[in-house]
């Protein structure tokens, strides 16, 4: 067994710097180490280990099994080492520790945005360094937490549901006023019907099924797709059509009479919000901190009563 007092730090630095551009030249300039050297660190970690891990060929290099098993375990550690000496040198000069967040681009208008602001007035040595991309899952790009949209899945990340989505048609007052009393149906098949994309799903996959779910006979594939629901419904607000929003994500304006809601049928898409993290970052109370935080932060929202607002905007506009 290998023991933490003999790792190979110089040996598994090497690797990481080859795996990561499949090259040995490329390798040993990062380093400024010949490449003779870093040849001979890479073959002593392979016989340390007694498996190959890297397949030389002549215009570069592929990773064999045990190497790609290898190399984020060996590019994460060192990632964290870095970032942790960074921080204790940041915070010995007097600056503040940065936490890097993604939160998909509606979550982050809708609700970040306030989040953000309030997390920041209660602990302001806490810097933030906010990314926002479109697509469900986690981002590409590093994080240390991340807010994502998807289905729940099994996954390495540690994923705290925040709420699981509720849609149901909205779209301008006066739209939703002039077809009062008529079928729903009628509303969608006589109106502009406003998409949002999905990863991996046809752009009229949520109205196909709501339209199955309500029992509803209508052409799902025709309208008009936006990359965010915060467009979408932007777009639906000035009267232009209708889309299947999120009644949590949009309760001001559901509420306030800013959006019309012409049915109380809502429908759950299978779709949510998630908090997730890596579990080694559990360990890291700035990170552990902002988790707490924000799930106790939204647990506070009292979730939307569909049927009670239609009810009274009944009253109130028609």
């Amino acid at each position: 067994m290998i023991d933490r007092k003999w790792l190979p730090l110089n040996a598994l630095r090497a690797f990481d710097a080859v795996a990561r551009r499949q090259s040995f030249t490329a390798g040993a300039q990062s380093l400024n180490v010949t490449q003779s050297a870093l040849s001979r660190h890479v073959m002593s970690l392979e016989e340390l280990l007694g498996k190959k891990l890297v397949e030389r060929k002549p215009h570069g290099i592929s990773l064999t099994e045990a190497g790609a098993k290898l190399l984020p375990v060996v590019a994460k550690s060192f990632d964290r080492i870095e970032q942790t000496l960074n921080e204790i040198k940041s915070e010995a000069a007097g600056k503040q520790r940065l936490l890097r967040v993604h939160m998909p681009p509606t979550f982050l208008q809708r609700r970040g945005m306030q989040m953000l602001h309030e997390f920041r007035a209660e602990y302001p040595a806490i810097a933030i360094d906010i990314s926002s991309t479109y697509g469900t899952g986690l981002p590409s790009r590093a994080v240390e937490v991340a807010v994502t949209y998807d289905r729940p899945k099994v996954s390495d990340a540690i994923q705290d549901l925040l709420w699981m989505e509720r849609v149901t048609p909205v779209c301008s007052p006066e739209l939703a006023r002039r077809f009062a009393g008529r079928p729903l149906e009628a509303l969608l098949q006589e109106n502009e019907l406003l998409h949002v994309r999905i990863d991996g799903q046809d752009n009229s996959h949520l109205w196909s099924q709501f339209a199955r779910s309500a029992g509803i006979s209508l052409d799902s594939a025709r309208g008009i797709t936006f990359d965010t629901l915060a467009l979408a419904v932007q777009y639906a607000e000035r009267g232009h059509g209708v889309v299947l929003a999120d009644i949590d994500m949009f309760s001001e304006e559901i509420e306030s009479g800013r959006l019309g809601v012409p049915s109380d049928i809502e429908y759950r898409d299978g779709y949510g919000y998630f908090l997730a993290l890596h579990p080694e970052d559990l360990d890291d109370p700035v990170i552990a901190l902002f988790r707490n935080w924000i799930i106790t932060r939204l647990a506070a929202d009292t979730p939307v009563r569909l049927a009670a607002m239609t009810a009274t905007a009944g009253q109130d506009d028609f």
